[in-house]
């Protein structure tokens, strides 16, 4: 019997995807699977002899927008299995999916979002919203690119970098929340609808990022059981079945602060927790086509 064959899709700075996710290789290949890493840009590959597409490592696809969203669609098309479903990584590839989930109930950091072209000015926002301290980055954007802090004091000198993105992308602005920095993020991840493991993420000392390449640290951690049910709504405010889900935020009064619902190419900390990457081979395997 053949055996599935399987494209864990990556990018061209990392082809041969994250070390964590050679542990789902080595998970899939346990259950009679062949996992192979895939860079989605490469046209040399033949996507029709994989009998699924899971997304994981796409961390271009902000700087390639329209490029790997057509690929996305031309896959798809040809009836190949994608997850997440193309229609939910669209959806959650603009974070103005927030203002969606907060629409539905869900609790989100307070946004401002602006479209491109828009005429603003960071002073003059700062001062409607009564913000002293905000964040500001693109709505299309992954691994902190073009995002930066500011406050009502240095507001000005930050207006011609802000314009100049405004131009011709659409941005978001939001509060300084010191409890990012001062108690972490957390990241509660789910796999195959279910709770798996989290991640309590830390900004280096005097930054507020908490990837990995700008300083920041991981570890796992037990999270409360209030943020995990907290978790579990916002997941239910979505439509459609997934594969997996991160979801980023922090404990604001014992109550999930969301920060970010990650369905797109989130790293998964598989190398955390009791075997999440068993427990995500199992769901892979779950939802090959018979």
């Amino acid at each position: 019997m053949k055996a599935a064959r399987v494209a864990l899709v990556t990018c061209e700075s990392v082809p041969d995807l994250p070390p964590d996710e050679l542990l789902l290789i080595r998970a899939l290949a346990v259950r009679g699977v062949r996992a192979q890493a895939a860079v989605w840009s490469d046209p040399g590959i033949a996507w029709a002899d994989f009998d699924t597409i899971v997304i994981r490592s796409a961390w271009d696809y902000h700087l390639r927008f329209e490029a790997f969203f057509g690929w996305v669609d031309r896959v798809a098309a040809a009836g190949i299995p994608v997850w997440n479903p193309p229609a939910l990584l669209r959806w959650n590839a603009d974070k103005t999916y927030l203002r969606d989930l907060a629409a539905r109930g869900v609790a989100v950091v307070p946004t401002r979002y602006l479209r491109a072209g828009e005429s603003v000015s960071l002073v003059s926002l700062l001062a409607e919203e009564g913000w002293e301290r905000a964040i500001v980055k693109p709505t299309v954007s992954a691994s902190a690119f073009e995002t930066w802090r500011v406050n009502r004091n240095d507001a000005p000198t930050h207006d011609a970098r802000f314009r100049a993105l405004i131009g011709f992308r659409g941005m978001m602005v939001q509060p300084y929340l010191t409890a990012f920095e001062e108690a972490g993020e957390w990241s509660l991840i789910f796999i195959g609808g279910a709770f798996s493991h989290a991640v309590l993420k830390r900004p280096a000392r005097g930054d507020f990022r908490v990837q990995e390449e700008h300083g920041g640290s991981a570890a796992a951690h037990p999270p409360p059981a209030g943020l995990v049910e907290d978790a579990r709504r916002t997941l239910a405010a979505l439509d459609g079945p997934w594969l997996y889900a991160r979801v980023d935020g922090c404990a604001v009064d014992g109550a999930l602060l969301l920060s970010e619902l990650e369905l797109l190419e989130p790293t998964l900390y598989l190398h955390l927790g009791e075997d999440p990457a068993g427990r995500l081979a199992r769901a892979i395997v779950e939802m090959l086509p018979a």
